[in-house]
């Protein structure tokens, strides 16, 4: 694996501990009731995929890494999922843990980005799973903050560098897989 090609390794460790743990447990286990949450298995598997493709000499795209990482799975360009989510998966204007937040394509981003929700810090503030956004790295509780005048989370900052954060981007919304 390169050295800058995951960001925040302690925590990709600690996923990769979950699922060989998850992987190892006994099978009886009493049912729990579902929460909306990131799946930590499923976004160890995406960077282990990724981390593949990259030392393959693959570029590293945000779209299959948000697939894998989420268990949302729709195929296209970025720019294309909130209006092919429409009627397939819940799709709404506040983050949840493990939803895809879907930016909207423009001249800066036209085939849009996507990213995985992998905690709420407060009601402005998210951090996100999600690659290429530094070319073919996977970036790990990225933070984002909501900079949109109805607090509706349709205009974000991503801090691209700790402490700054970069320009304004358009959200579209956030698709997550129907609970229960």
């Amino acid at each position: 694996m390169r050295e800058n090609f995951v960001q925040q390794p302690n925590r990709l460790r600690l996923m990769m501990l979950g699922a060989l743990l998850l992987l190892t447990a006994a099978c009886g286990k009493v049912r729990e009731i579902e929460s909306p949450s990131v799946n930590d298995e499923l976004v160890s598997r995406a960077v282990i995929i990724a981390s593949e493709m990259n030392s393959a000499g693959q570029r590293v795209w945000c779209v299959p890494f948000a697939r894998n990482a989420s268990g949302i799975d729709i195929h296209g360009n970025a720019n294309t999922w909130w209006r092919q989510s429409a009627g397939v998966y819940e799709r709404g204007h506040a983050p949840i843990p493990g939803a895809v937040m879907a930016f909207s394509g423009t001249g800066k981003l036209p085939m849009g980005h996507i990213a995985v929700v992998s905690e709420i810090v407060s009601d402005r503030e998210i951090l996100i799973d999600h690659a290429n956004w530094s070319r073919n790295q996977v970036s790990l509780d990225m933070s984002v903050i909501d900079v949109s005048r109805g607090n509706d989370w349709s205009s974000v900052r991503v801090m691209s560098n700790p402490g700054a954060y970069g320009s304004v981007y358009r959200i579209d919304g956030f698709i997550s897989r129907p609970q229960g």
